[in-house]
């Protein structure tokens, strides 16, 4: 049975979440916000769980808190499933404020998650004199050279916060990088023959002279990371001549696994 329902212009979730703490209220507080949606259970007044497409338990709470367009729904029912939040909605809502505020002031450092963070100072020196979190510091092996924001915070399993502000410590110490390596380039059919095998892909030699003055990248690029529209993919490349700046061969078998043609547009960078 649904009993509130409305419009996040309106009203926000906070208030909603705080009116059904304060009438300890059961039951399931569906959102949808454009093209994502999620799920808060809340018992006796309590949020117990939360569930988006991205995650599950407190981070789903923290990214549907963070939602300020959609609508909403709450719907009255026994809610049975096992508690993945255990503190109460004050301190919940509390801890969504703190992070939402972070995040303001972290994406005007970090503006793109496509950017890949790069420590300049090896591991002995990378934390000497700097006071970290836990979380943070096992974050830091993640930055590689190779993975952007998004891809750490796959590998990490910690959300954007968490890892751009782990980075924005060695960023304010002097010892991090932020590097923009994603080249978009256009597929071509790499042509085989007789002398010439097909089991790699082919870029033109001036992006390797781009990406080889980066610090990661100055022992040489083996393999390219291709970002196409059914995911990332990894390969072996070589740099050449006779091809442009802006072209990607690839060997007709990949181009049909990978469902692309030629005139398909992608994105690139090197890969461990």
């Amino acid at each position: 049975m649904s009993n509130l329902s409305g419009s996040l212009e309106s009203i926000s979730l906070t208030d909603v979440a705080q009116l059904l703490h304060v009438n300890r209220k059961t039951g399931m507080l569906q959102v949808n916000s454009g093209k994502v949606s999620g799920v808060l259970y809340f018992s006796s007044g309590e949020i117990i769980h939360a569930e988006t497409k991205s995650g599950r338990g407190e981070m789903a709470a923290f990214e549907i808190l963070e939602w300020v367009s959609g609508q909403f729904e709450f719907l009255t029912t026994q809610v049975q499933i096992p508690a993945t939040i255990r503190r109460t909605v004050p301190d919940l809502l509390m801890d969504s404020a703190r992070l939402q505020d972070s995040r303001r002031r972290l994406d005007t450092i970090f503006p793109r998650l496509t950017a890949v963070p790069w420590p300049t100072v090896p591991p002995p020196q990378l934390l000497e004199g700097l006071k970290m979190f836990a979380e943070e510091r096992r974050i830091l092996p993640f930055f590689d050279g190779y993975r952007d924001f998004q891809d750490v915070m796959d590998a990490s399993g910690q959300n954007d916060v968490a890892v751009r502000q782990a980075a924005a410590i060695l960023r304010d110490a002097g010892r991090l990088d932020i590097l923009e390596p994603d080249a978009h380039v256009t597929v071509v059919l790499l042509k085989s023959g007789l002398f010439k095998k097909s089991g790699h892909l082919e870029l033109a030699k001036a992006l390797e002279g781009w990406w080889t003055v980066l610090g990661p990248y100055r022992q040489g690029i083996r393999n390219l990371r291709v970002i196409w529209p059914k995911g990332p993919a990894v390969e072996r490349v070589e740099f050449v001549s006779g091809i442009t700046d802006h072209q990607l061969a690839i060997p007709r078998e990949l181009m049909q696994a990978w469902g692309l043609t030629e005139g398909s547009h992608v994105k690139v960078r090197p890969a461990p």
